[in-house]
């Protein structure tokens, strides 16, 4: 079951920001739609 997870969070697709379009490169399973730049404008 563990690995069921693991291998679903593995496969999930890039996220891109919504304000920009850049790919966000880590924690593609996070809450975050918006990349380390655009969040802090």
């Amino acid at each position: 079951m563990i690995e069921n997870v693991i291998e679903f969070f593995k496969n999930l697709p890039a996220k891109s920001c919504t304000t920009c379009g850049k790919e966000i490169e880590e924690q593609h399973e996070c809450y975050s739609n918006k990349c380390e730049e655009c969040n802090v404008i």
